[in-house]
């Protein structure tokens, strides 16, 4: 225990001095920071007072502030019509009947004087001139809408319908409400997704580094001193734990600064669901993430490192390791394509909730986006930790004898072979 405590010591202090662990913490603090403080930061070059947790649509904005929407047609009645409703459907516009001809509204939208424009063909049909069409411009969507509701209007009023009854029955909504009896899905999906794309770049980043570190220490004949001074169970255990250790303190600071930043700017957030929902982590889940979090980094960091010390050189990590990462990718590519489809329950992701390399990810993203039995959880964490600590020992035993096996990259059989003789 003691030799575990002073190679684990040594380790973290060497995650905890570098420079580029400590740079890029700060950095993402600092990234993380400006993200959560941008709606502060924006309201503060604001020509316009805007209360926190209100929107600006809802003051009392100058009309010349906005961006023009041009309305054109032959019927001057219809080109009225519509240019009303249009004003209180899209309210982030200064709608405006258009003046001269087809060209001269093209000029307005390619100068810029306006943004956009509407041309009647007739009450059914109609053109929409932009100067560079976004990949998110709704604007057609709300028109139809809107111009169904003013045909029908107009349809109603014609057959001796008054105008104030005719907008009172096609205004008539039904009201509805929602009771999920297991998980939300799309409430749970974006902190969902943020965890598996985590701990995606933290074994990538963390286990690389662990396999880099036992093939620098081979590579340099120190692991021959180190392994006649300390059990080869505690110079990887340490090794590994001093790894996971430096990524959780790097992932609690940065994610506990974004949790003290959104604090303090939750007014400024507003209703925004995306950010709400990734800050209102369920506690039951949270635990259950940092579970599968710590399980599987372990899992995999073990591999990386017992990959590391079979390494002759370094400059074969990256070849040596290539299959465990392969393998880890795959899983989250699986569970990634699940939570698009929004079916995390299928064959593919129950096997994966089972297999050890992935049921970090899988099995969370069943908790957060479905309902699972107690015992599949159950049974899923006795296979992870079974693993862990079967993995650790086999990773331990490949670290004894890869310190004598020099030369060329040795071949699965070799290793195991050696393993036996000692």
């Amino acid at each position: 225990m003691k030799q575990f405590g002073t190679i684990l010591k040594f380790e973290l202090k060497g995650y905890l001095k570098n420079k580029i662990f400590v740079g890029v913490t700060i950095f993402l603090v600092a990234l993380i920071a400006v993200v959560i403080f941008f709606p502060r930061i924006a309201q503060v070059f604001d020509h316009e007072t805007v209360e926190p947790g209100i929107s600006a649509g809802e003051n009392n904005e100058d009309l010349e502030n906005r961006p023009v929407m041009l309305i054109a047609g032959d019927s001057v009645e219809y080109v009225a019509a519509v240019q009303q409703a249009f004003s209180q459907a899209f309210g982030d516009y200064h709608v405006q009947v258009a003046q001269g001809s087809l060209s001269d509204v093209k000029e307005q939208i390619t100068s810029g004087q306006a943004e956009c424009a509407f041309v009647l063909d007739g009450p059914q049909s109609y053109t929409y001139y932009v100067n560079n069409l976004s990949m998110y411009d709704e604007n057609t969507y709300v028109a139809d809408q809107v111009l169904e509701t003013v045909l029908r209007v107009e349809a109603l009023i014609s057959n001796g319908v008054s105008a104030e009854q005719a907008q009172q029955i096609l205004t008539t909504s039904v009201s509805h409400q929602t009771e999920s009896l297991g998980k939300d899905q799309m409430q749970n999906f974006f902190y969902t997704y943020i965890m598996v794309f985590a701990l995606y770049m933290v074994i990538l980043l963390y286990g690389q580094m662990v396999a880099t570190n036992v093939a620098t220490e081979k590579s340099s004949r120190a692991m021959e001193v180190l392994i006649t001074s300390a059990k080869p169970t505690s110079m990887m255990f340490g090794k590994v734990i001093a790894s996971c250790l430096a990524g959780l303190i790097q992932l609690v600071a940065v994610f506990g600064a974004a949790f003290l930043f959104y604090n303090l700017n939750r007014d400024y957030w507003g209703d925004n669901m995306i950010v709400n929902s990734i800050f209102d982590m369920p506690l039951d889940l949270l635990l259950y993430m940092l579970l599968f979090f710590v399980l599987g980094f372990f899992i995999y960091a073990f591999l990386y490192g017992a990959v590391g010390s079979t390494a002759s050189k370094l400059e074969d990590i990256n070849t040596s390791v290539m299959p465990i990462t392969l393998l880890f990718i795959l899983g989250f590519f699986v569970v990634v394509f699940s939570m698009s489809s929004g079916n995390v329950d299928n064959i593919w992701m129950m096997i994966c909730s089972f297999v050890p390399f992935t049921s970090p990810m899988a099995m969370f993203t069943r908790l957060a986006m479905s309902t699972v039995p107690f015992y599949q959880v159950i049974i899923s964490l006795v296979l992870l930790v079974a693993s862990v600590f079967g993995i650790g020992v086999l990773s331990a035993k490949i670290y004894r004898v890869g310190v004598l096996l020099y030369g060329t990259t040795p071949k699965i059989g070799e290793i195991l072979k050696a393993i036996r003789k000692a």
